[in-house]
C-alpha cells in the first residue's frame, strides 16, 4: 500500500505542477487490489452505484468529456452529479464498514450528491488548501470498493481548461 501511495502522490504533483497538494487517509477495510482513478484537466463530472441502497457497488470520474474506468461494479442505474463551469468537488464523505457504505461528494455550489446507507464507520475528507479541489481518487476493491483516499491539489486553470 506505500508503494501505492507515493506512486499517487508522485502522480499528482505531476499533473499538480507547483500547486499545492494534499491528500485524506485511506479509510474502509483496504481487502483486495490497489486502484487509482486519474485523469487530465478538471473533473466534471462523478457517477456511483449502489447495491439495493445499502453499500457502494462502484464509480467512475469523468476529467473533461472522458470517463475514468469504472472502480468496482455496475448495477442498474446510476447516481450522478454533472458539474457546472468553476464548480469543483471540495469535500468527500460516508461511512464504511467491509466495504464503503455510502458517499457524499460536495462541491464548492453547495450541491452535494448523496449514495448508499448511511451506516457504519463516519469520514470526512479535505482539501488543507481552500483553493484546493479533488484531483483523483485511490483505495483498494474487492468487487465492491473496500478503500477510499482522497488526493486534492489546486489545478492551474490557466495550463488545463473544462474540457
Amino acid at each position: 500500500m506505500r508503494y501505492i501511495a507515493v506512486f499517487a502522490l508522485l502522480t499528482a504533483c505531476a499533473l499538480a505542477d507547483e500547486s499545492y497538494y494534499s491528500f485524506s487517509k485511506s479509510v474502509g477495510s483496504g481487502g483486495g487490489s490497489s486502484y487509482s482513478v486519474t485523469g487530465e484537466g478538471r473533473i466534471t463530472a462523478v457517477r456511483v452505484w449502489e447495491l439495493y441502497s445499502n453499500y457502494i457497488y462502484g464509480f467512475q470520474i469523468r476529467y473533461g468529456v472522458l470517463w475514468s474506468p469504472v472502480v468496482g461494479y455496475v448495477s442498474g442505474e446510476p447516481n450522478e452529479i454533472e458539474l457546472f463551469e468553476g464548480e469543483r468537488i471540495i469535500q468527500v464523505s460516508g461511512k464504511y464498514g467491509h466495504y464503503i457504505q455510502s458517499l457524499i461528494f460536495a462541491t464548492n455550489k453547495g450541491r452535494s450528491l448523496h449514495v448508499g446507507q448511511a451506516s457504519g464507520i463516519s469520514f470526512n475528507m479535505y482539501p488543507t488548501h481552500p483553493d484546493a479541489e479533488l484531483r483523483f481518487l485511490s483505495g483498494r476493491v474487492s468487487g465492491p470498493p473496500t478503500a477510499l483516499q482522497a488526493h486534492w491539489a489546486v489545478l492551474d486553470t490557466d495550463s488545463s481548461e473544462n474540457n
